[in-house]
């Protein structure tokens, strides 16, 4: 008699699906040119972003400046665009490293279950209590400020919301058939999880991931507001947030508003299509 045959094709989420309604084809349309001018940073922006200028210092919008000048004179819009590398590497390495630690932590659970559950449940609880603006700090503060130190609190801060969802969704793919199947045919608790328990939660984490990132963002962005994340002169959306409130009282509102702006973009498309993401998943 023949074994039955088992689950274990990757299934990410069909794209096509996911690009239904005119929301999230803008949603998908923003990211990539975000992404892209993030790549293109050294080809597209027209000046140095960190090249002062004292006659165009707080500069208004002008053909030859789009988005004007910032308090030193620099090249808002050139800011802006080269502001997007590490407005947007940040939250990706959060993301990818915190989905890495609590999905390996999420399947080991539900896989161990007992004891092991019951440790990593309650691990992941206490990190759940925690704001993850307060992992962020309390990593500056002991690391200094910076982007590595913000990326490290962060992915600890955003581990247990992974692990959690990701749990729960492996708990009910370990008790299903094939599973069972999978140990009548010898194949180690290893190759089950990695070759069909995985693939089974791929639409899941993709899902969260992409949920995850615009808050990610926002919360890179809040430390670099309070001065502790990217340090000036490099270019940063949530730094020229700040730096951009002095220059509206002075009459240049251009750089708080554009950074402002771009990062509540990423957020609502983030949502947009992880929300819809999310309903391929299930």
């Amino acid at each position: 008699m023949s074994s039955p045959a088992l689950p274990g094709r990757l299934r990410l989420p069909r794209l096509p699906a996911a690009l239904r309604s005119p929301a999230q084809r803008i949603a998908v349309g923003l990211l990539v040119v975000l992404a892209a001018a993030a790549l293109l940073a050294p080809v597209i922006a027209p000046y140095d972003p960190d090249l002062p200028d004292l006659f165009n210092a707080l500069g208004p919008a002008s053909p030859t400046h789009w988005l004007g000048g910032d308090a030193v004179g620099r090249d808002v819009l050139s800011r802006v665009i080269w502001g997007a590398r590490t407005t947007l590497l940040g939250p990706l390495l959060v993301i990818v490293c915190s989905t890495a630690v609590g999905g390996t932590l999420a399947i080991l659970a539900a896989w161990c279950g007992g004891k092991v559950d019951a440790v990593v449940s309650r691990g992941l609880d206490v990190l759940f209590a925690v704001p993850s603006i307060v992992f962020a700090l309390v990593t500056v503060a002991v690391l200094g400020p910076g982007l590595p130190a913000v990326v490290l609190g962060l992915t600890v801060a955003y581990t247990p919301f992974v692990a959690r969802v990701l749990r729960s969704a492996a708990l009910r793919e370990r008790n299903l058939p094939y599973v069972a199947a999978a140990w009548v045919q010898g194949r180690s608790a290893f190759a089950i999880c990695a070759r069909h328990l995985l693939p089974n939660l791929t639409p899941l984490i993709v899902a969260q991931a992409v949920s995850a990132f615009g808050f990610a963002v926002i919360d890179q962005a809040a430390v670099s507001f309070l001065g502790l994340g990217v340090q000036p002169p490099t270019a940063d959306w949530g730094l020229m947030v700040k730096s951009g409130l002095d220059s509206a009282m002075r009459g240049q509102p251009l750089e708080a508003l554009s950074a402002g702006l771009l990062i509540a973009v990423v957020v609502a498309a983030g949502n947009v299509l992880g929300d819809r993401l999310g309903e391929e998943g299930r």
